[in-house]
């Protein structure tokens, strides 16, 4: 039997997308297909879900997972940020709901061949889509020391990201960094931290690397804008992350939208003409279940937010 990545916050995506007879969710990161399965059956028989990847992978199980929805499920390769221009190649203009579930997911990571984790030994590539762009391995060749330094302190929020460049650096001055064991092995003589952590020394500098490696958070800010544009009057924006530089955006991006108005406190009335798009609908950060994180380790740094597109 295929063991399929788990879906996180299973009742909380549904309660939130609330796809009960919606015609058309997009999930925006589709994956292994887990929450696409979740909402299709919950949806009603006319209801379709378009779900986007970019990872053929993902695709390919993705595919044989919903296979007996038929037509109700339908299949993209590309990344969310241009979701306006998918649904308008299909002569679609709305969606009544948009899922992104940021991040990796567990088949990525328990793939050595993939290079996302440094658990197990494996090329330093960490592409989301393995047919473009350089791999991580690549970034520590090409950029410059203060790029390097910038992207570890910024992506990974590293403290120690000057001496993990020039322990990089004396390394790479014996033979090149191409696995995922060597860099872990680089990182651990460069990284000491003053007080006991439960992460390891070499979580920061991957995360960093993958979020740079696959322009992870423009590419959230291209996304949230395009499914703003695309979101029908009443549907649903539900987000789901893994860490704090994509909740944070996520939360910013909400508020903004749900503020509406820029105009300083001291000018009486609007002129900046900006109206309000979005209602907030979890006025706190939904987390996983204490039961849910027992059962799913991985799922206890997951953070919900959702939002309901304004009638304007």
């Amino acid at each position: 039997m295929v063991a399929y990545h788990k879906p996180i916050l299973k009742n909380e995506v549904l309660h939130y997308l609330d796809v009960k007879d919606k015609k058309l969710i997009v999930d925006g990161t589709l994956g292994d297909g887990g929450h696409t399965e979740l909402i299709l059956q919950r949806m009603g028989t006319q209801g379709q879900v378009l779900g986007i990847d970019q990872d053929n992978q993902a695709l390919a199980r993705a595919k044989d997972r919903l296979s007996s929805f038929g037509s109700r499920a339908v299949f993209k390769r590309g990344n969310f940020r241009d979701v306006k221009a998918i649904l308008a190649d299909r002569k679609i203009k709305n969606a009544d709901g948009i899922l992104l579930d940021l991040g990796v997911s567990s088949k990525q990571l328990d793939t050595p061949e993939r290079g996302f984790s440094f658990m197990k030994n494996g090329p330093l590539d960490m592409r989301m889509d393995q047919t473009d762009g350089p791999t991580a391995a690549d970034l520590l060749t090409e950029l410059s020391d203060e790029e390097l330094q910038l992207i570890i302190k910024d992506y990974g929020e590293e403290r120690n990201y000057k001496n993990i460049v020039h322990e990089i650096r004396k390394a790479q001055g014996k033979k090149p960094i191409t696995t995922t064991i060597h860099l872990k092995q680089v990182l651990s003589s460069a990284v000491r931290y003053s007080r006991p952590t439960k992460i390891h020394v070499a979580t920061k500098t991957f995360q960093a690397l993958r979020i740079a490696v696959n322009h992870e958070l423009e590419n959230l800010d291209a996304g949230l804008q395009a499914s703003l544009d695309v979101l029908s009057p009443g549907g649903r924006l539900v987000v789901i992350c893994f860490h704090s530089l994509e909740d944070r955006r996520v939360k910013n991006f909400f508020r903004s939208e749900a503020k509406g108005c820029s105009c300083p406190p001291r000018i009486p009335i609007c002129i900046c003409g900006r109206k309000k798009t979005l209602k907030i609908l979890t006025k706190k950060v939904v987390v996983p279940s204490a039961e849910e994180m027992r059962e799913n380790p991985r799922s206890s740094s997951a953070k919900l937010r959702a939002a309901e597109r304004i009638y304007v």
